[in-house]
């Protein structure tokens, strides 16, 4: 009992989610001594979900593997290449007989909105009742610490980050050490080879147009949907690894890494378009501007964050719909750092 005591202390102990997933598997592997142990969770869009290994423990690794945070959700296994998982997602533990007597035990992971994930252990024997219930017991540990983060980490109408945590995570990304040509290329644990992205990161800043139009004639419980239904576009418009957050009112914000500014800008104007195309209930159409800029070395959040926001005004005043480029308008002179657009009514 005082080892399981002293697993939860630990898993409960670190506010990031990559942490919790290696601990949770750490703890369990202690715990059961199975073959493996493992979190998966599902991303990409629907009906072309994929599974990513979110931490992987052997019985003899001394570290867990995961597959890269960047990957290309088009390398990643497909949702449909496991039934079995599918099969817990969708209700309770799902147990596998594999080759040679071996037993898998599927568990799904939620958290307070869906089921996300399952958690996989591969043992000699199938679990007994009493291992089953530890484990369903730790996982609901696991979710409710996860609520616990996701109560002080994320908009609370979204479900998409906060402003507070913007900080952080934007300097915990963009500081991250530069990659080596020895560190490019990652293995997962099923012997799938990734090449590890060197992209730079970007960062865009997203409003929406006449938002208190909205709130004015149509009340803000419509407004509030709006919101939400924008929200869910970020995350179908945007990659599973972009960071999405919502900063208050009708201002979003997305951290990503890309190749180029073409390619921030082509992410960009598909959120754009899927925006203006969404039959949005009551309301009709909306339409959206952006604004992004590069991030650069020894960015401050604050800066970029900044230069960005000046695009996003730049588009506002000059028709709105649209995705402008901080680095384009300098160039075109439209636009100086520390510049201001004037007295324009934006909203």
């Amino acid at each position: 009992m005082s080892q399981l005591v002293d697993h939860l202390a630990e898993m409960t102990g670190f506010r990031d989610r990559d942490i919790l997933d290696v601990t949770l598997v750490n703890a369990l592997r202690d715990l059961l001594r199975p073959i493996s142990v493992a979190i998966y969770r599902v991303v990409g869009e629907r009906g072309q979900e994929h599974w990513i290994t979110r931490a992987r423990l052997g019985e003899s690794d001394a570290v867990a593997t995961a597959d890269p945070v960047w990957a290309d959700t088009e390398s990643l296994p497909r949702l449909d290449l496991f039934p079995a998982r599918v099969q817990a997602m969708a209700g309770e533990t799902s147990v596998v007989t594999l080759p040679g007597s071996l037993s898998r035990s599927i568990f799904p992971v939620r958290t307070d909105r869906e089921v996300v994930g399952v958690m996989e252990i591969e043992s000699r024997t199938p679990l007994k009742d009493e291992d089953v219930r530890m484990v369903g017991s730790i996982l609901r540990i696991y979710r409710n610490f996860q609520g616990l983060l996701d109560y002080s980490e994320r908009d609370t109408l979204t479900g998409l980050l906060n402003r507070k945590t913007f900080d952080e995570s934007f300097l915990k990304a963009t500081n991250s050490p530069p990659m080596t040509e020895a560190m490019a290329v990652a293995t997962s644990p099923d012997g799938r080879r990734h090449v590890a992205s060197t992209h730079r990161y970007w960062l865009g800043v997203i409003d929406i147009d006449h938002f208190k139009s909205v709130n004015d004639n149509y009340g803000h419980l419509i407004g509030d949907e709006v919101l939400l239904l924008l929200s869910r576009l970020m995350r179908s418009s945007f990659r599973y690894h972009d960071r999405l957050y919502r900063f208050g009112g009708e201002e979003f914000v997305v951290l990503m890494r890309c190749a180029t500014d073409d390619d921030a800008r082509q992410a960009l104007e598909r959120m754009r378009a899927n925006t203006k195309t969404y039959p949005f209930p009551q309301v009709g159409s909306i339409t959206i501007s952006i604004g992004f800029t590069e991030v650069k070395p020894g960015d401050t959040p604050s800066a970029a964050f900044e230069r960005a926001d000046k695009a996003v005004y730049f588009a506002k005043a000059h028709g709105r719909d649209q995705v402008q480029s901080h680095t384009d308008l300098v160039a075109r002179g439209e636009l100086e750092d520390g510049s201001k657009i004037g007295d324009v009514e934006l909203f």
